[in-house]
């Protein structure tokens, strides 16, 4: 299988997060999204230009990152880590959760992210402003969650942790949650994860460089 991925890219982030969590070997294919010509050949092999997209071994392409994890449990489900929980209940409330970190803390933080990069006449403050104000929703919300688990559904680790490390990881620095104490305790122990630990480990030289301009 090959994987492509960009080692700064969240969301790629969080299918390799699962990668090493199930204990399942992939090759990886570096895609700088920053350079417009390595874009404009990448639209050959996913015409939206999206990252990450994962090619099967007969050619098949498997698209979005959540889809790339349920296909991870669906054919790997006995190698390494269940990321998608037996019971129902538990499956559904993981693969919501999945999508709560995904929409109301990953996408919320890039529309932050990348509208402090443009020119000050090309900014939208009306647009940064209710992007803070999901953030601070959904700090809130996974803050009451997290009071009593230790992961996103309780105590096992799943496809919602591996959503949710990228996305706290970029919006700690975007927009802190620190007075969030069960939120904040949560991001630590992401952090402290082998898989998480891993991927921030391949991707500071490029965040060096990034910073670097």
């Amino acid at each position: 299988m090959k994987l492509y991925y960009n080692p700064l890219s969240s969301y790629s982030q969080k299918v390799v997060i699962a990668f090493y969590e199930k204990n399942v070997q992939f090759t990886p294919e570096m895609i700088n999204v920053m350079d417009p010509a390595a874009r404009a050949e990448y639209t050959k092999v996913s015409p939206f230009g999206k990252i990450p997209l994962l090619v099967l071994d007969d050619g098949r392409k498997v698209i979005e990152s959540t889809i790339i994890i349920e296909y991870l449990e669906d054919y790997y489900g006995s190698s390494g880590t269940r990321l998608i929980p037996e019971d129902k209940d538990l499956a559904r409330e993981a693969r919501y959760l999945d999508r709560f970190f995904d929409l109301y803390i990953n996408d919320a933080m890039q529309k932050v992210f990348f509208d402090g990069m443009k020119p000050e006449d090309q900014r939208d403050p009306r647009g940064v402003a209710a992007a803070k104000l999901t953030m601070d929703r959904a700090y809130a919300t996974a803050d009451e969650l997290l009071a009593t688990r230790t992961w996103a559904v309780g105590d096992v680790f799943t496809m919602a942790d591996c959503s949710a490390a990228p996305s706290l990881g970029y919006a700690a620095m975007v927009y802190p949650f620190d007075k969030y104490k069960n939120l904040a305790s949560y991001a630590n122990r992401l952090s402290e994860r082998p898989s998480v630990a891993r991927i921030r480990t391949e991707a500071a030289p490029f965040m060096a460089q990034l910073a670097r301009g």
